[in-house]
């Protein structure tokens, strides 16, 4: 079966409906409940948003999710992160141009205002 076909079929509907379903009755069930502790009802809104989060991932588009979720971390496994050595050095540079560009703002603002008070008097 093409995942096309898969996407359409009532089942992965049902599923959707289930999920959406679940994350109304936590919405529901919050308000009803108003009346029990609050981390009582967190734990139960997030118990209830679970299942309902399960049930999603077990649809077409939640195990295409998954399988981009598990590429993306290999990809992230691939990244060489700079050494200690090279992240302060990189740090310095930035800090140090910024300092430069607001000195040289700073002296074109000046030179602008200077200007424009001649003009103005």
């Amino acid at each position: 079966m093409s995942t096309e076909t898969e996407a359409k079929s009532p089942l992965n509907t049902v599923k959707w409906l289930v999920a959406i379903a679940f994350a109304a009755v936590a919405v529901v069930g919050n308000h009803w409940f108003s009346d029990i502790g609050l981390l009582y009802r967190v734990l139960g809104v997030v118990v209830v948003l679970g299942i309902g989060a399960g049930v999603a991932l077990t649809t077409v588009q939640g195990k295409a999710f998954i399988r981009l979720l598990r590429e993306a971390d290999r990809e992230r496994r691939k990244v060489v992160w700079p050494t200690k050595d090279e992240t302060r050095q990189t740090t310095l540079i930035v800090l140090l141009v910024v300092a430069v560009m607001a000195v040289l703002l700073w002296l074109v603002d000046t030179m602008l205002g200077a200007v424009v008070k001649y003009f103005i008097g």
